[in-house]
């Protein structure tokens, strides 16, 4: 699975890196980039959560 992000749709919330912090980074206002691929189990796990709690989905897996 990959972890996608559309940065035109990255607020700066920084809410997706709590629950994937060794996936994504974020810069010094906030806004998110993806730094690895999801390994199959908990960091795929860790990445769906990442997903889901960006309040403008501008995270995605893809498979």
């Amino acid at each position: 699975m990959k972890l996608r992000l559309d940065a035109t749709r990255c607020q700066g919330y920084g809410l997706c890196q709590e629950p994937a912090p060794d996936l994504i980074d974020l810069d010094e206002f906030g806004y998110a980039a993806v730094t690895a691929d999801p390994a199959p189990g908990a960091s795929e796990d860790a990445a769906r959560a990442a997903a889901e709690a960006c309040p403008n989905s501008a995270l995605r897996l893809e498979r």
